[in-house]
């Protein structure tokens, strides 16, 4: 029986299209996950959409648009963006607006209730729209806003709330993290994170009132509220299992799957401190790692804004160049886990050194000599990617592993310009032929390696390698 392995993305507000951060992170994802097919594990990969929220709301009154025809609309935008960026079929969808969910969210909160770790106070707090949770003075610019949301300004909460006992998880967090070093990815979120613990947790408010933010799930057994966005949204790792109802799979995926979730650096602190704290406070086995991606940058370092002119949207550079072009650059020229930027400049000169010249050259120089001088394919042998390429992949560290690739590409285009095949076969034709074969499954194992990281280019390569055929067009044209 195939191990099972379990890896999700956090959930993406449907309020806007994808922007770049969120196609690094789905893409990091499903090349995860499939490496972990390729390696035979049995895959459970979870994606979807965040639906509910005082944000969604807004946009929907906003738009004139019902808040139901709102999200579904984009939802459908969500699935076509999922297309572009390449993500493999056999991920599974949630919503926070689906009926499970809802049935789910609503459990979930009567065992972290019946446990007693749910209250009712009456508070006051500064909360940001943008980024859906309170703020303190201490986590504030100096001019009063949050430091991701400028200009925004925050709303003053003055209500009867339920709260979750946040607090009384600190010691149980900070021993779970002495227990598993390896829980979040890199080490220095880790570290981050502990020390965020070690200064002590809040009690926070999972509630609002219906009266002012009707778009929601409904606080069990109290219509007067409906649960707070996170609250809510966190759940979704666990009812895309069908859980509680479906034990089997839950077990299947989330205690024997090695349950991995991948995140931005500003979702950390929910995914890696409240999500686990949740899941103590319902005798839910905890999680198994967090993956935790830096920010896409504009140049100089700058956060992308619409404001400043310096966003560059996923769907223009798929539309320009490809799906795997926009994988490659995301996979192989952002840092895995520190700030990197995206300009088209860096875009276009990664695109033709690395794809059009390089990988690109390679196949189209290799193909047309084996088209003329092999009979057919040369017999391909199995598993030939090596173990080194894996190795980098299971540490998280996906540039690493696209370095590899790029490194055998430029060995095999030295061994071309240091051995002359086409030079070889016309005074020596058996050594010529016997040297071109050889390249050709050494472009093979390139291809293969394509697998996790540009599923298209891969399999186009392999198709071309196995018919014997040049490619009567270049896999990736040069721009100027």
């Amino acid at each position: 029986m195939a191990k099972s392995f379990y890896i999700t993305t956090t959930l993406p507000y449907v309020n806007a299209p994808l922007h770049m951060g969120h196609a690094l992170e789905l893409i990091r994802a499903d090349t995860i996950a499939r490496y972990k097919y390729l390696v035979g594990f049995d895959v459970f990969f979870n994606t979807g959409t965040d639906e509910h929220g005082i944000k969604i709301f807004d946009k929907a009154k906003a738009e004139g648009m019902d808040v139901q025809d709102f999200v579904n609309k984009g939802f459908e935008t969500f699935k076509k963006q999922l297309e572009m960026f390449g993500i493999t079929q056999d991920a599974h969808f949630i919503r926070t607006t689906d009926v499970h969910h809802t049935v789910s969210a609503e459990e979930f909160w009567r065992k972290v209730a019946e446990n007693g770790y749910i209250y009712k106070k009456n508070y006051e707090a500064k909360y940001c729209v943008g980024c859906e949770s309170e703020k303190t003075d201490s986590e504030l610019n100096d001019e009063g806003f949050c430091p991701d949301h400028p200009g925004k300004t925050l709303e003053l909460i003055s209500e009867e709330n339920y709260f979750f006992k946040y607090s009384a998880f600190t010691d149980k967090l900070l021993e779970f993290y002495d227990k598993n070093p390896n829980f979040v990815v890199p080490e220095f979120r880790y570290h981050e994170m502990k020390n965020f613990v070690k200064g002590g947790l809040q009690d926070f408010s999972i509630s609002r009132l219906k009266s002012k933010m009707p778009w929601g799930v409904p606080v069990p057994g109290d219509n007067e509220h409906v649960m707070y966005v996170w609250f809510d949204a966190l759940t979704n790792y666990i009812s895309t299992l069908g859980w509680p109802e479906d034990g089997d799979k839950f077990e299947k995926y989330w205690v024997r799957g090695n349950p991995t979730q991948y995140c931005g650096k500003d979702n950390t602190r929910f995914q890696a401190t409240m999500w686990q704290a949740m899941l103590m406070a319902a005798n839910i086995p905890n999680s198994h790692q967090i993956v935790v991606n830096g920010f896409i940058t504009a140049d100089g370092g700058l956060k992308m804004s619409k404001t400043l002119g310096n966003v560059v949207d996923p769907r223009d550079i798929v539309n320009e160049y490809g799906t795997d072009a926009l994988r490659y650059f995301l996979l192989r020229e952002i840092s895995s886990f520190e700030d990197s930027p995206f300009t088209l400049e860096r875009f276009k000169d990664a695109y033709n050194s690395g794809l059009a010249n390089g990988l690109g050259n390679l196949s189209s120089r290799l193909l047309t000599l084996s088209e003329k001088y092999l009979p057919g394919c040369p017999e391909i042998p199995p598993n030939s990617i090596p173990q080194e390429f894996f190795d980098r992949l299971e540490t998280f560290d996906i540039k690493h592993a696209m370095d590899f690739i790029w490194e055998k590409i430029g060995d095999l285009d030295k061994k071309i310009q240091e051995t002359e095949p086409f030079k070889l076969i016309k005074v020596d034709e058996e050594k010529g032929k016997v040297l071109i074969s050889e390249m050709i499954i050494e472009l093979y194992t390139i291809a293969r390696m394509l697998n996790p990281v540009m599923p298209e280019t891969n399999e186009k390569l392999k198709n071309l390698i196995k018919a014997n055929k040049k490619p009567e067009t270049p896999l990736f044209l040069r721009k100027e």
